[in-house]
């Protein structure tokens, strides 16, 4: 059997923002995160942010971030954010569609930090199809309880999106 165990998932076109509320619990410690887009609007990095427990998006500057941006037609690029109001940089989506894998940590736990690791890819189509991708790696320092989470573009909107929540089960 599988240690995943699914919660909850949602789908959305054309929308400025995704959110997933109550979707975080005592019930599990590590959460993946799969979402699916296709495209936004123009180019455009997705940041993540948390949803409080008293159901309102968690702004507060507690978000802390290290990425690494690689692409088929560019040098790499490393990412540094501190104090931050969301993570940033979890993706970047492009015309040709993305696909992130959120690993979080601790997010329903009020005395720890909640920690985050994020893996994209996706595809660029100018002059030719381009391929990009992220890994990061954040925290956020806040010690607050989180039970869900908002997903938005840093700019534009997001054309079709769905993202599915899974717990990860300790056996």
């Amino acid at each position: 059997m599988s240690n995943l165990r699914f919660i909850d998932k949602t789908s959305a076109s054309s929308v400025s923002s995704i959110s997933l509320t109550d979707c975080f619990s005592a019930d599990f410690d590590v959460y993946k995160i799969h979402v699916v887009m296709d495209g936004t609007t123009t180019n455009k990095d997705i940041r993540l942010q948390y949803i409080n427990s008293s159901g309102a998006i968690d702004t507060t500057a507690n978000y802390s971030i290290g990425a690494m941006f690689m692409s088929s037609y560019t040098n790499f690029i490393e990412l540094r954010y501190n104090s931050q109001s969301s993570h940033l940089v979890t993706g970047y989506n492009y015309d040709g569609g993305t696909g992130i894998e959120y690993t979080i940590f601790n997010p329903y736990s009020s005395s720890l930090y909640t920690g985050l690791i994020s893996q994209s890819s996706g595809a660029y189509n100018s002059s030719g199809v381009k391929m990009v991708g992220t890994t990061a790696v954040g925290l956020h320092l806040g010690k607050t309880s989180m039970t869900g989470i908002n997903i938005i573009p840093s700019a534009s909107t997001l054309k079709d999106i769905e993202v599915k929540v899974y717990g990860i089960a300790v056996t």
